[in-house]
């Protein structure tokens, strides 16, 4: 059963030549990428906002400690939201809280995005590399053309031609679920980071008595 699929693959190595094994090398690397990603996102359910939407209910009743205790850490959203209703229950300075938030949140995406660039540049670069591959087949054709001379057989010309055309389709192959992957990666830290901005300022502007009371002393301590 192995062979018969690994057969037809070393045949195709093998008549694309050197072009096809940089674009086989771009497929394992992509394929890697994505599983890396898919192993990185979905244990943390980054974009499950629950317990986060149930924290902020109990945060807008004055129910602090069941609000932080209702959030589940390990995601980066509610990470976020814990942190800064800890700041704020422990009297620290709006603005550098805010700061503090704002590189913590930086560090995640900055994760998130980790090997998203290697995995567009591949998306990139293997259809422009099938085509060279196209190219310098159809060049090496037309070589085998003019040395035959008067005694062209057309199989010379038409097998040539379908070999160069290989490397164009393995390129577009490895290129097309690259792209598809790279963007879907890249729209769901987008959605991650704007989740991450929307809860934390639902912190800041959804404050309970309490706090507002605290924050309008420093407000006047500041003021004086």
């Amino acid at each position: 059963m192995l062979l018969d699929v690994l057969d037809p693959l070393l045949n195709l190595l093998e008549i694309g030549g050197p072009i096809v094994w940089i674009l086989w090398v771009f497929f394992i690397l992509a394929l890697s990428i994505v599983l890396i990603k898919l192993w990185q996102f979905f244990p943390l359910q980054a974009e499950n906002t629950k317990d986060v939407e149930l924290a902020l209910n109990y945060w807008r009743k004055g129910q602090l400690s069941k609000a932080q205790s209702s959030l589940k850490t390990h995601r980066p959203v509610s990470m976020l939201v814990q942190n800064a209703m800890a700041g704020m229950r422990e009297d620290q300075s709006l603005t550098l809280l805010k700061q503090a938030l704002t590189c913590q949140a930086t560090d995640k995406i900055n994760q998130f995005r980790m090997l998203l660039r290697p995995l567009e540049v591949i998306a990139n670069l293997s259809p422009l590399l099938g085509l060279m591959g196209t190219v310098l087949g159809m060049i090496s054709a037309f070589q085998k053309m003019e040395a035959a001379g008067n005694q062209v057989d057309p199989a010379i010309l038409s097998g040539g031609i379908w070999q160069a055309l290989l490397t164009t389709a393995v390129g577009l192959a490895v290129a097309i679920p690259a792209v598809a992957a790279y963007n879907w990666l890249d729209r769901k830290v987008e959605r991650i980071s704007n989740s991450m901005n929307s809860h934390v300022t639902r912190v800041f502007t959804q404050q309970p008595a309490e706090i507002l009371s605290i924050n309008q002393y420093q407000e006047m301590q500041n003021a004086a």
